[in-house]
């Protein structure tokens, strides 16, 4: 089962709940104050950091430097070939 944030209009405290996918939508009892809780969107607990893959550009279409500086022709691409 999935967790899920709720936040309370009325107190505004924010809370997390294991509820079944089918039942996420609906609104739940807040611990605090007993008012009705609501689904909100939580932010992502995955970032990516540093100066792995994506900070290197790997995912981008190689182009004429880049094929050079491997000897050439590395990757096929149309500046390779030329």
């Amino acid at each position: 089962m999935p967790i899920y944030e709720y936040s309370c209009p009325k107190c505004g405290k924010v809370t997390e709940k294991l509820v079944s996918f089918s039942k996420a939508d609906e609104p739940v009892e807040c611990p605090e104050c007993k008012g009705e809780a609501k689904r909100i969107i939580s932010s992502s607990a995955f970032h990516l950091k540093g100066g792995g893959w994506a900070a290197q550009g790997y995912g981008k279409q190689a182009t004429a430097p880049s094929c050079a500086a491997a000897g050439g022709g590395c990757c096929g691409c149309p500046a390779a070939k030329s």
